[in-house]
């Protein structure tokens, strides 16, 4: 698979097959976002792999899904939902870089589960509080992302913005994906 394959297909999913992800893969995605470049190579980030069923099932409650559409569409229903979740945290007051940290850290724990066929779900829209209870950190850490993860049982699919402009993504009929981009011409310049 080439990167711009990796990157079509490396979407935002919100429906999953219930196939358990071995720990393997799990520990795979864990040391590559412990190895990705960092700000000032401070590596500040923690990664915790959360897949217990009792421990995922609770997680379910904490998270937000699909804030673009109402939530019996956008929102997984039992039997398709998350098999694990990464929680990644960062220390409590860190500012400056570590924000974009998150982000390289989270693309590249999804970009390595689609390598595995692993779809993943970024999620910003989360309960802090009750998810650092659940995991018992402590109070120095902040849990800033939470990413969820499970084989795909649904498509998303990029494709060209309507002519009323809008970005919003949208779901057919099945609950597939669709999800606007803008034109290569609007948003990059090669000088």
């Amino acid at each position: 698979m080439t990167l711009n394959e990796l990157y079509q297909g490396c979407r935002t999913y919100r429906r999953f097959l219930q196939d358990p992800i071995p720990e393997d893969i799990l520990k795979e995605l864990l040391e590559n976002a412990r190895i990705r470049s960092c700000g000032r190579n401070a590596q500040i980030l923690k990664f915790y792999a959360v897949a217990s069923t009792e421990k995922v099932a609770a997680l379910q409650g904490m998270v937000k899904w699909a804030g673009a559409l109402p939530p019996e569409i956008g929102t997984p229903r039992q039997g398709e939902q998350p098999v694990a979740f990464i929680v990644i945290t960062k220390p409590t007051g860190e500012a400056g870089f570590s924000d974009v940290d998150v982000g390289i850290a989270a693309d590249t724990i999804c970009a390595t589960a689609w390598e595995h066929g692993i779809g993943s779900c970024m999620m910003g829209a989360i309960n802090v509080k009750a998810i650092n209870e659940l995991l018992t950190l402590s109070p120095e850490e902040n849990t800033r992302l939470v990413i969820a993860l499970g084989k795909p049982a649904c498509t998303s699919t990029v494709v060209d913005v309507p002519e009323s402009g809008k970005l919003a993504y949208y779901v057919d009929d099945d609950r597939n994906y669709y999800v606007p981009k803008k034109a290569f011409e609007d948003v990059a310049t090669i000088l």
